[in-house]
């Protein structure tokens, strides 16, 4: 956007669709790109907010101030959180990079109004974080790729591609946050040769089971599934619904797999006289084995024709990768299909702040006008350059 691509130091922020907080990420980002992580760090949201957030992504109705009130308030803890993040290492931004929260995501048309519309909407307002840093802040970031035709998700392939393209190596990058991700880079790849959509549920459908049966925010280390049995008869069923077979590009949300569609998952469970540990196995297994039924149907051919003598790796960033229940069972199916499962803390990438790091990425593209999408992934007609400016 203003002259030639020179070295920045960028902060990416994001909030995913588990709404428990902030991850930012510092990086300085050079022409190629190329990208140097400065520091990282992850700021939960106080619980007043986190359940607003909630009720709002879950489709409550409220009004209009309300609505506003949480756009601001958001701004504020985005602020807050790079604030701190940069006093700790240091370093003052140059160029912010910010998701903000997805409260609604819609990417197939519905009728309204007497038109077909399709949707999506990040809150968080960008000119509260421009304020507080003086600097400018990219934001709304997946509007002009839905525009364009595509889905406006998923958006961290640009960087996947810019940091695990391997000449020897096909890799899977797979993402573990609220919903699950992916990007497949067959070896040698050109950006327009990638792979990448939503596989369904990852950590969303299993905290909303934990929530309603335990209390608990999330299943810690994948201790209470550990301790129950999957329901083959009730996974299979879920496995058999249509988005799982529905060929890329797609991209899904709350709207698919939120409160609504676990609660439906307990109903089905305690028919078949399941314990709340069966449950939440039940859950675990749904992620894992709809990422497994998603490689088996669309990635495999693909990397196996683009570079039949390269080796495969799965690479898994995002909360998940905590879940060492959840990371066994990839790595058992996996394993099978002769694939190496690891993590992105093992390619220099921090599993926690890769999605924020690619939103530092996207931001830093968008400055120089620069396209941040990529068609093979969205299904968008064109390259486009993303989100909306905010000078500070």
């Amino acid at each position: 956007m203003i002259g030639k691509p020179k070295s920045m130091i960028v902060a990416g922020v994001m909030s995913g669709t588990s709404a428990d907080g902030v991850d930012v990420a510092l990086c300085r980002i050079s022409p190629g790109p190329r990208i140097r992580f400065v520091g990282t760090a992850a700021f939960p949201y106080p619980r007043a907010v986190r359940d607003s957030v909630l009720r709002v992504m879950e489709g409550d109705s409220r009004s209009a101030a309300d609505l506003s009130r949480l756009n601001w308030r958001l701004g504020q803890i985005y602020a807050d959180s790079i604030e701190k993040t940069a006093a700790r290492f240091n370093v003052k931004p140059q160029l912010v990079g910010c998701h903000g929260q997805t409260i609604h995501h819609e990417s197939s048309s519905t009728p309204y109004l007497g038109a077909h519309v399709r949707s999506t909407w990040q809150t968080g307002e960008p000119a509260a974080i421009a304020e507080r840093l003086r600097c400018p802040v990219m934001s709304d970031f997946r509007p002009a790729d839905l525009a364009a035709g595509g889905q406006g998700a998923p958006l961290v392939p640009m960087l996947d591609w810019c940091l695990f393209r391997s000449p020897r190596v096909s890799r899977v990058l797979q993402n573990l946050g609220g919903i699950a991700n992916l990007t497949a880079i067959p070896a040698e790849a050109e950006a327009d040769q990638i792979l990448a959509f939503d596989t369904g549920p990852a950590n969303m459908v299993i905290d909303a089971c934990m929530a309603t049966l335990f209390g608990r925010k999330f299943d810690r280390n994948g201790a209470v599934a550990r301790s129950g049995r999957v329901l083959p008869n009730v996974l299979a069923s879920l496995l058999g619904e249509p988005y799982f077979s529905t060929p890329p590009p797609k991209s899904c949300g709350r709207e698919q797999f939120g409160t609504a569609y676990a609660a439906r998952l307990v109903a089905i469970c305690r028919k078949a006289r399941a314990t709340d540990a069966d449950i939440v196995a039940t859950a675990t297994a749904l992620t894992a084995e709809s990422i497994l039924d998603a490689y088996r149907r669309f990635v495999w051919a693909r990397l196996g024709t683009a570079a039949p003598l390269a080796k495969i790796e799965f690479c898994v960033a995002g909360g998940g990768a905590r879940n060492r229940t959840l990371m066994d069972r990839l790595s058992a199916g996996f394993g099978q299909l002769g694939v190496r499962v690891r993590s992105t803390e093992e390619l220099g990438v921090p599993t926690q702040a890769k999605e924020a790091v690619a939103f530092a990425l996207l931001a830093w593209l968008t400055w120089y006008g620069l396209p941040g999408n990529v068609p093979s992934a969205t299904g968008a007609d064109r390259p486009v350059v993303l989100g909306k400016v905010c000078f500070g």
